[in-house]
């Protein structure tokens, strides 16, 4: 039996990631992964669908030429070759974890990883033991019982970036970031594409003023938006599907060559081996400690298997934090009070802390300041003025309480505001710290002018 100091389930930008840093820490690693290394993310969530969104930025700049004062006589897109584009980028990440493991002299363990008692772990009948087992084994796409998806007229993320022929029209359930990012990239490739979302709101854990704009940039690109809405049934037996969706109006029928379900994802934690180590779960969670630890000595769980929010940069400063705690350092548990949450359509949406309405309920007096890249030179220059920033502060002590961004390259800024609030930052010293002109970043600067009564250029 082979013997390690930590071997790790899953190979995702949570596993990956919490094995080199054990690695780095001289810790005797191995790695478990019973597909690609880099987990959905590398091969099928995070950088695929960025290699998409790509694509369809350059044909929406293509068909806007004559807006820069460009004559282009000629284009067209080839999908299965932007399908093969997105393919190729993933598949250089995943060759990249590779690289990356084997420099850090960590094993990897093919095959499917189950846990057993006295640290052991199974993997296609072949045991090994650590002193430290780590569950990161991701999420998959969570399927409803009136969307269960066939694969073909019904899917879920993995089919929606690998189809090999362009559907002329296309049903979104959901409005998270994988269904906006999704109905972004399939409306730019020319498909009929109809969103609809439970909530009120299109991506409706951002703040409201943010939710407004990114619906009126989609009905704009002309994406036909249902909310308040939900689809009660689906005939898929003809040539095309039928769904029926409630709405406050009443019954309507819509009918589409495919159905896109992105109603959120689930945890891989079935048939893994909790049970028989008797590690504890609650609503499809494993529930862990401050640092990671489960109720059983010795196995620890990150990323998407444990409550809180289901991101990739997340998991890895989870995984991070794990190791350098069971390496003996003096380790801090993570503030998820500020954790980036970044969505890739067109507009890009980049958000942390507390929205307007969390802040006026958490009992703070607030200052609020709001800066619209219509006012930007630089959004002007780029022909990219949809969106703003917006900021709230704690009127008291100054405190950055929260930021909400969403326009052309904003999830490139929302750093800015992660790191300003990790150093306790007040309004007053992010206006005084000079951004250069010109450029998108300015826009924080006169949001913050705003709030405090000092903005120039509005």
């Amino acid at each position: 039996m082979s013997k390690y100091d930590v071997i790790v389930l899953g190979s995702g930008p949570g596993g990956y990631v919490t094995a080199i840093r054990a690695s780095q820490l001289g810790l005797k690693t191995a790695i478990v992964e019973k597909e690609s290394l880099g987990g959905v993310c590398l091969n099928w969530g995070c950088i695929p669908t960025k290699a998409l969104l790509k694509s369809a930025q350059v044909f929406d700049y293509l068909k806007h030429a004559d807006s820069y004062g460009l004559s282009v006589k000629e284009f067209d897109k080839d999908f299965g070759k932007v399908i093969e584009r997105s393919r190729g980028v993933a598949d250089g990440m995943s060759k990249g974890v590779q690289f990356l493991l084997k420099k850090n002299k960590i094993d990897v363990i093919n095959g499917f990883g189950k846990l057993k008692a006295g640290k052991k772990v199974d993997v296609d009948g072949k045991e090994y033991s650590a002193d430290h087992i780590i569950v990161a084994t991701g999420a998959r796409s969570r399927e409803l019982p009136n969307l269960k998806q066939d694969g073909k007229k019904v899917i879920g993320y993995r089919e929606a970036m690998t189809l090999e022929k362009q559907p002329k029209s296309m049903i979104v359930v959901g409005s998270g970031a994988i269904g906006v990012e999704f109905a972004h990239f399939y409306n730019s490739m020319g498909t009929e594409v109809t969103i609809v979302e439970y909530l009120p709101n299109l991506v409706p854990l951002e703040d409201e003023e943010v939710s407004k704009q990114f619906e009126r940039s989609f009905k704009k690109a002309g994406i036909k938006v249902m909310t308040n809405s939900s689809v009660e049934k689906l005939d898929t037996s003809g040539k095309t599907v039928k769904a029926t969706v409630k709405t406050k109006k009443g019954e309507e029928t819509l009918e589409a060559e495919i159905v896109l379900s992105a109603v959120g994802i689930a945890s891989n934690i079935e048939n893994i081996g909790l049970e028989d180590v008797g590690i504890v779960t609650d609503k499809g969670k494993i529930l862990v400690n401050d640092f990671y630890q489960t109720n059983i000595p010795g196995y620890y769980a990150i990323g998407d298997v444990v409550p809180g929010p289901a991101l990739a940069h997340v998991a890895s400063a989870e995984g991070i934090t794990c190791v350098e705690k069971i390496a003996g350092h003096n380790v801090e548990p993570i503030d998820y009070g500020n954790i980036p949450g970044c969505t890739y359509a067109s507009p890009e949406i980049a958000s942390v802390g507390m929205t307007e309405k969390q802040a006026k309920e958490a009992g703070y007096e607030i200052k609020v300041g709001k800066f619209p890249f219509s006012a930007s030179g630089k959004a002007s220059a780029s022909g990219n003025k949809d969106g703003f920033v917006k900021v709230i502060f704690d009127a008291k002590y100054g405190e950055w309480l929260g930021c909400h961004m969403i326009g052309a390259g904003v999830t490139d800024m929302i750093a800015e505001a992660v790191l300003g609030r990790k150093l306790e930052t007040t309004g007053y010293e992010v206006l005084k710290a000079i951004h250069p002109h010109p450029t998108m970043s300015e826009a924080v600067m006169e949001a913050v002018a705003d709030a405090y009564g000092e903005v120039i250029h509005l």
